[in-house]
């Protein structure tokens, strides 16, 4: 198994761990698609407790890489995201944020 896709199994088991419906193949494109920053610890989760964390979420893929302009809509978005994910959960990793977004 290469490393990539003992990530997305650590994904899909997150997943479902957390009650998300979150389709397999679905995980596994995000994560090929979110590219080397999965092997970095740092970059592989999301500090949802840091304002300019989530703003960067907003602008680098919600804005700019979907093309969503910004609003008080996307705010919210990142808001219910977090909240099925669990607030207090440490592991919030970006590609399954990325994915419910």
């Amino acid at each position: 198994m290469s490393k990539l896709d003992e990530k997305i199994a650590a994904y899909v088991a997150e997943s479902k761990k957390l009650g998300l419906s979150l389709d397999e193949a679905f995980i596994a494109k995000v994560t090929k698609g979110i590219g080397p920053s999965i092997y970095n610890a740092d970059s592989e989760t999301i500090a949802a407790s840091d304002p300019e964390e989530l703003n960067r979420v907003k602008q680098n893929f919600l804005i700019k890489k979907l093309g969503l302009k910004d609003g008080p809509d996307l705010d919210k978005a990142l808001e219910e995201v977090i909240t099925a994910i669990g607030k207090s959960n440490k592991n919030k990793y970006r590609v399954l944020v990325y994915a419910l977004l």
